[in-house]
Parts: structure tokens; sequence; C-alpha cells
């Protein structure tokens, strides 16, 4: 009966390692194919900011024992929207007032962020995900990878001449604001994996990789992606046998590959 028991545990122990391996990439992929647009509008360190901007919301949900990503997601939506109205009222690039925006959020979260919490707030945990927040993240994922592969003609053109995308009647306020939401969502499910210490590198290093090898902008994008799955999936698998925590491990792996492609080049 015992042998019975510990198979099963095993079997469940197995199941759940695949599970947050396909999560871990498929939040890192997408990372990785955002990041290739932001690092293209040279957004990429905004990613870094909404990662800090996350850390309210992760302090409530730690405080309060409800999902970590939730609570990213709450205060993101919130900082997004303030950042995109603070856009329509002032001629300071995105930037700017993502900096605004997140240091106010991170003053506010190390007001009530336990001590014994911050470590989990700033490098992730995937030690202790729920089956729904995996399976939410690997469709909210897919979902994202579709809206902007739709959206990028509109964003690449907004991107070099917002006045150029007007004439050819694209909504660049819609197209903004939509892609603003893109990346808050990738911002939150990756604080689960590296937390919010370190998204800047979730969106930024695998699009940096791609980059140095890449031949044009498809290619780019789609290699941005695998580099990025590929460094969330090799850190996760690290972390279960070496017992560190995947946060750290899924960006020296990121970092790797970025060495790799400067040798080939």
């Amino acid at each position: 009966m015992d042998g019975e028991q510990c198979m099963n545990t095993n079997t469940i122990n197995i199941f759940q390692f695949i599970l947050v391996l396909l999560m871990g990439g498929s939040i890192g992929g997408i990372a990785g194919y955002i990041g290739s647009l932001m690092l293209t509008k040279r957004m990429s360190l905004m990613g870094g900011a909404l990662g800090h901007l996350t850390l309210p919301g992760m302090a409530l949900g730690l405080l309060y024992g409800f999902d970590v990503s939730l609570g990213a997601l709450i205060f993101l939506s919130f900082g997004v929207l303030i950042i995109w109205l603070l856009e329509q009222r002032t001629q300071l690039p995105l930037e700017a007032l993502t900096a605004v925006v997140f240091a106010s959020s991170v003053a506010i979260a190390f007001l009530f962020l336990p001590q014994k919490e911050a470590y989990t707030a700033l490098i992730g945990d995937i030690k202790h995900i729920p089956l729904l927040a995996i399976i939410i993240s690997i469709v909210t994922s897919s979902i994202i990878f579709f809206v902007i592969k739709k959206l990028i003609p509109q964003l690449v053109l907004t991107s070099i001449s917002p006045a150029l995308a007007t004439v050819e009647h694209y909504n660049v306020r819609y197209v903004t604001l939509i892609y603003l939401i893109c990346i808050a969502l990738v911002v939150a499910m990756g604080v689960r994996i590296v937390g919010g210490l370190m998204t800047v590198a979730l969106v930024s290093i695998p699009a940096s990789s791609s980059y140095n090898i890449s031949r044009n902008l498809s290619q780019y994008s789609y290699v941005s992606l695998i580099f990025g799955a590929l460094s969330c999936i090799i850190g996760i698998a690290l972390s279960f046998f070496v017992d560190l925590p995947a946060g750290p491990l899924i960006i020296i792996t990121s970092a790797l590959f970025f060495i790799y492609s400067l040798w080939h080049n």
C-alpha cells in the first residue's frame, strides 16, 4: 500500500513538473516575443519598471493568501491605465511616465511588504503554483501571441511614425493601449517565475540575443520567442534538480544564450 501511494505521489510530482515547464515555456516564449517589439520601440527597460509596479499587488497577495499574479495584474492594470491617461495629457515618452508611476508603487509596496515575504516577491517562486494558475498562464500566453502577431504591422508603423499610422487609419491610441495591456499581462505572469526584480531580463535578454543573429523582422520575433521559452524551461528544470530558485537560473540561462549569440552573429 505504501509503495502504491509513493508511486502515485511520484506521478503527481512528475505531472506537476511537466505542467510547470509548459507554463514557464509559454510565459518565457511570449515574454521574448513581445520583448522583440519592446526592444525595437526602445521600451525594454519598461518591463523592469512594470515589474516593480507589481510589488504592491504581490505584497497584498502574500499578506492575504491569494494568487500573487492576480494581485500583480490588478496593480499593473491600474498603473497602465494611469500611464495611458498621462500620455494623453503630456508629451513625455512612455518610459518617463512609467518611471514616475513605478517609483511611487515601489515606495508603497515597501511600506507594508513583510520582510520575510520580500524574497519571494523579488525573485519569484514556482514551487507552489495552483493548477488553475498554470492553465490560465498557458492560455493567456497563447492569446497574447495571436493578438500581438495581428497588431505587429500597426505597432511597427506607430513606432516609426505615429502621423503616418494615423494617415493609414490606424487608431494609434487604441493600438498603444492594447499593446500596454499585453505587456502588463506578460509581466504579471512573469513575476510568478522570476519575481518583480528581474522581469526586465525576461523580456529584454531573449530579444537582444535574437537581434544578434536574426536577418529579418519575422525571424527576429520568432527567435526571441524560442530563446525566451528555452531559457525558462532550462532554468526551471535546473531548479528542480539542484534545489535553487528558478528565477535567477532562468536569467543566467538567458544570459548564456546572449553570450552564445555574440559569437554566432
